[in-house]
């Protein structure tokens, strides 16, 4: 997996995990729900990415 690709998804997560807390510190459920849809995108970017190891690491 590409290191530029998972510090990626890093900071998508941590932005994602601020963003949650920022709503739920102001109430504000729109903010909670992009944080948690960031995390979530978050998830599916390193999950897509340990398949592209796997895959490599079979083919090696």
């Amino acid at each position: 997996m590409s290191t530029e690709d998972r510090a990626k998804a890093t900071a998508k997560n941590v932005e994602g995990k601020a963003q949650e807390a920022l709503g739920e510190v102001t109430g504000d459920p729109k903010d909670k729900a992009a944080g948690k849809a960031k995390q979530a995108e978050s998830e599916t970017r390193h999950a897509v990415e340990d398949v592209k190891d796997n895959i490599k690491r079979a083919i090696d």
